[in-house]
Formats: C-alpha cells, structure tokens, sequence
C-alpha cells in the first residue's frame, strides 16, 4: 500500500501508537507520521505509507493550525495538563481584553524556548529523557512564526483559542509564556490540531473506520489523499511511456510542464505517481525522488 492518509487522533494515544495500529490494518511496515501530536492531544495527524515515505522532506515546513484551551493560575513542568503543578496555584484576576493584549505579542516571528519534556535533543539525547530523570535541561530558543494567535473567550479561569503556527512550534510553550505575560502561571489543558499544511479534519479518518477494512489495500487506498492533492504547491505532469521510462531508470526527460517551478509530480494516468522531478532548464527535467 502507498499514500497519504491522515487520521483524526484520539487523545491518550502517542503518534507512535497511531503508527503501530496501522501497521496491523494496513499490512505495510512503512509509516512515518508528518508532525508528532503530544498524548493529551487529539485531531490531524497526516501519516506517508509505503513509498510514499520517501515523500517526507517536502511535509517538513507545514503550518499547523489548532484550537485548545489554556488555564490559568498555576504552571505544570510539562506546560500542559499532563504534567505536574510548578509553583505555587493562584486565583488569577484576569479578563479576556487583559488576555487577548497579551497575546498579541505572540505574533509573526518570535524566539521560542522548546518545553524540557520535549523531543528537542541535548547533546543527543531527547530533552524529556533528561527531564523524566530530573536531571537540567536547557534548550536553545529557535525562530518560529505564528501567522494567527486568537483568544475566543474565557470562562472561568480557562481561555479558548485557535492558532496558526509554522513547524516546529509549541503550542504549549506559547501557553507556558503567556502565563508569565500575566504573571500568573498557565498550561495549555486541551489541544485539537484543525490542520496540518493542506490538510484538515474533513479528510481526516477515525482509526475504528479504518479497522473493518483491514488487508483490503485498494478500499485503504481510496481513503487516502489522492496523489495530485498532494503537495499542491507542485504543478502535476503526466508523462508518456519514453519519459516515464527515462525518469525511472534515473534519467532526464522532456516534460510537457511551462510554469518554471523547480519541481513537479510526474504521474502514470490520474493516480500513479512515479517521481518528483527537477527542472534542470526549460522542459527538461531529472528526478530527484523515483516512486515506482
């Protein structure tokens, strides 16, 4: 089996999980998810199977897009719900226009400090490892960007939001400093990724549709993206059978594509994808990636 299939994740499963359940639906040991969702996290989670692995780098810069909940009052040395109380717990005397002022400072690119229980590597080993054993963690900022960052409403000592933010960004680091903003203490305490780069919850399947379809590789295939939606921002060739041949023997190749973008999806008929392909100059192109 080769696709994109992106799988709506229920809270209290890691990706990883994610990942082994649909190795036993699919059949196929080649998995690799675009873009870890914490536990306690639940929405959009886009998975490359097969061949399509080999898909993975042009995933790598997506923004993601979420709506949550953040409480105030205390933090967790986690920054969200799942962690442990950090400080002492405060009644915090907060409004929503108080909020939302502090907020808007985390907006287009900002230095961001990854959370200690985090996948982020120390010397080679993963940040959580260090902090799970109690042991100093200290990360180095890196420079993210949020495209949107919007308070909803607050009730009680909980805030709505929903935010737009570039890879590699923490949602929960946002609400660990938030919390400082207002001096107050806050962790994010609920999570629901709406979409990952072109991909939203309307494509997205639940694990338990997918399980009765178990071993069936052409009905699992028609829930995944179709091939031509992938990468949009890759114009879609069909080549004929000599280009075909060229491409996949590693050569160059003639393609009928005059938009000047550097790379295209080269396809078999509608859905068969057979490589990405370069442009070396004009219509001549060399593939960089051969998927069958």
């Amino acid at each position: 089996m080769n696709g994109l299939l992106v799988i709506d994740k229920p809270g209290g499963m890691t990706s990883h999980d994610v990942v082994s359940r649909l190795r036993k639906i699919t059949g196929e040991r080649s998995i690799g998810h675009l873009g870890t969702l914490d536990p306690m996290a639940t929405g959009v989670l886009p998975l490359l199977v097969g061949r399509y692995t080999r898909l993975a780098q042009y995933f790598s810069s997506a923004e993601k897009s979420y709506s949550g909940t953040i409480r105030f009052g205390f933090a967790t040395d986690t920054y969200d719900a799942e962690g442990e109380p950090a400080g002492a717990c405060v009644k915090p005397q907060l409004t929503l226009d108080k909020i939302r002022v502090a907020a808007a400072r985390f907006h287009g690119e900002i230095g961001q400090v990854p959370p200690p229980f985090s996948a982020k590597k120390v010397q080679g080993t993963p940040a959580y490892k260090l902090a799970r054993a109690g042991k100093p963690v200290t990360l180095k900022p890196a420079t993210i960007r949020i495209s949107s960052f919007v308070i909803d409403g607050l009730e009680g000592d909980e805030a709505q939001f929903h935010m737009s933010v570039s890879a590699g960004g923490y949602v929960r680091s946002v609400a660990h400093e938030l919390g400082q903003e207002l001096g107050c203490g806050a962790h994010l305490s609920s999570l629901r990724r709406t979409a990952a780069g072109a991909f939203g919850l309307a494509e997205a399947h639940m694990l338990e549709e997918l399980e009765p379809l178990s071993g069936n590789v052409e009905a699992l295939e028609a829930k995944c993206i179709h091939p031509r939606k992938m990468l949009p921002e890759m114009p879609a060739v069909t080549a004929d059978e000599i280009a075909l041949g060229r491409l996949r023997n590693g050569g160059q190749a003639n393609l009928a594509e005059f938009s000047q973008i550097e790379l295209v999806k080269v396809f078999s008929g509608q859905r068969d994808l057979v490589a990405i392909a370069r442009r070396l100059a004009g219509t001549l192109f060399q593939p960089v990636i051969v998927l069958g």
